[in-house]
């Protein structure tokens, strides 16, 4: 599966337009993290915990994403998007969409 954030596959030719395909996935915060978190907002960089979470979201929306477009006979993802939004206190979604095509 091609993966892109533009418009088109370079050197190659849209043959059909499958549409919009996303992923998603809501992800709560973990206690310890939170509390790791805590220390590091008074003593200052990076909150590793909350970063491994969120790569860890993007990989699981995507694999989504792509499962869908498999779905739909597509062989690329074009002009791909991430979403973060708030669902509850403590809890966020990480969702990614894109335009199913077939290149060749």
């Amino acid at each position: 599966m091609i993966l892109t954030n533009l418009e088109s596959v370079p050197g190659k030719s849209i043959s059909t337009h499958f549409g919009l395909v996303s992923g998603s996935t809501i992800r709560a915060k973990h206690i310890g993290r939170d509390f790791m978190a805590g220390f590091k907002n008074i003593l200052g960089g990076e909150l590793k915990g909350y970063t491994e979470l969120l790569n860890e979201s993007r990989q699981e929306a995507v694999k989504r994403m792509i499962a869908q477009a498999n779905s739909l006979g597509a062989n690329a993802i074009i002009n791909i998007r991430f979403s973060t939004s708030s669902i509850t206190q403590g809890a966020a979604e990480l969702y990614v969409y894109g335009t199913a095509v077939s290149v060749s």
